[in-house]
């Protein structure tokens, strides 16, 4: 049986109780936030809390969620991190420096946080989903993909190496590229 699509697993989640659509979401998910609370200029600790506090969060809000393709998924999960952030920052007292420059009291997100954000979102989410789809597949038919599309080799050239037919590795690269698709609908907008 073949994991749920991104669509359905938002579904699944919307059942705090359903244990293994969590698993499966703070598994793609985790190394993201904590990437996204490290480039906003928190330490180890301090990400990782605001990790924490961003599945807290989550775990309130999904259920009532409603997935809306007009604004999707990963600018509102954006959202849910960048307020968790500044919630913290407005918790914790500002050190005031010595001399009169306000702009050495200010405290504010980077200015292109929200860019990179979406950025990173991307291209973890599509690494993730790799990486989680790989065992799904035979090796022969993962390589032939991962050959022809990452490494921008020739199909006959691949197919010469794996012992395998031109049109296999194009076969193969068809189904492991379509299977990519059916992981990120909805989750790539």
């Amino acid at each position: 049986m073949n994991p749920p699509t991104p669509i359905s697993l938002l579904e699944r989640l919307r059942r705090p109780s359903d244990a293994d659509a969590w698993a499966r979401f703070v598994h793609l998910y985790t190394p993201l936030l904590y990437q996204w609370a490290r480039r906003a200029g928190l330490q180890e600790a301090d990400a990782a809390d605001l990790v924490q506090d961003v599945f807290t969060a989550l775990i309130r809000e999904l259920p009532g969620f409603r997935y809306d393709p007009d604004r999707g998924f990963h600018r509102w999960l954006r959202s849910v991190l960048l307020n968790k952030w500044r919630d913290r920052l407005r918790r914790r007292p500002v050190p005031r420096p010595a001399g009169d420059d306000p702009a050495l009291v200010e405290r504010a997100a980077p200015d292109d946080l929200a860019g990179w954000i979406d950025d990173d979102f991307r291209a973890h989410l599509v690494r993730r989903a790799l990486q989680v789809m790989q065992t799904d597949f035979q090796p022969a038919t993962w390589k032939a993909c991962w050959e022809v599309v990452v490494e921008g080799r020739t199909a006959a050239d691949v197919a010469a190496e794996l012992g395998l037919s031109v049109g296999a590795v194009y076969a193969a690269k068809f189904r492991v590229l379509g299977r990519l698709r059916q992981e990120l609908i909805g989750l790539l907008d």
